[in-house]
């Protein structure tokens, strides 16, 4: 008969009931072996995005909403904001909290894990509502506010390679390069998000 093990023998946390797994993924998940997702697929994301944003402006000048629906959409365009905005800057905190050596990469990965389906919600929902907005296409600020959008939605693929090369470095040192590019794709959500909801508020109050 085989020697048994005195170890204790560490099972893994339960996920609360009715929680899926993308909302919530287990502690101590194995995913470093995971395979990283092809490039032509994020690029192929990523024409997808820009062509979806094109669409959004051809229909938004052929939409004329009446006053009540603006009203409805103005309210729901400030919630995606707020939703998308909030979960972008949790995610950010932690990765500030990283670099400056207070957390672990796991942890960083494990809330931006949690938190894409409501940053990508939010995003979807600014576009979505803001068709219904009427917003002045030969504007240059409304110009800037659509390339902060895809911007936002280009580097958001671009942060999930770099949370794959993260996690494929587990608990070991993370090169420097690795860092400088993560600290990039951060500025550059938080400064997409930032100004897309400034040049909102402008033309809001134009």
């Amino acid at each position: 008969m085989a020697p048994t093990s005195n170890l204790p023998v560490t099972a893994p946390l339960p996920r609360p009931a009715g929680v899926p797994g993308w909302a919530a993924p287990a502690d101590g998940a194995a995913t470093g072996d995971a395979p990283l997702t092809p490039a032509w697929a994020l690029a192929a994301l990523g024409v997808l995005s820009c062509a979806a944003l094109a669409a959004a402006c051809w229909v938004a000048g052929h939409v004329h909403a009446d006053v009540p629906l603006q009203i409805a959409a103005r309210f729901l365009h400030l919630a995606a904001l707020v939703v998308g905005l909030g979960s972008v800057l949790a995610v950010d905190w932690f990765a500030v909290l990283w670099m400056l050596g207070r957390r672990r990469p796991a942890e960083v990965l494990r809330t931006a894990r949690t938190l894409q389906a409501p940053i990508w919600l939010g995003l979807g929902g600014l576009v979505v509502t803001g068709l219904f907005l009427r917003p002045d296409l030969e504007s240059p600020l409304t110009g800037v506010k659509l390339g902060l959008v895809l911007a936002i939605t280009l580097n958001g693929l671009y942060a999930h390679r770099l949370g794959q090369h993260l996690d494929r470095c587990g608990g070991g040192r993370v090169p420097r390069r690795l860092r400088v590019r993560s600290g990039v794709a951060a500025a550059v959500s938080q400064l997409g998000w930032w100004g897309a909801g400034l040049i909102g508020f402008l033309n809001s109050h134009s």
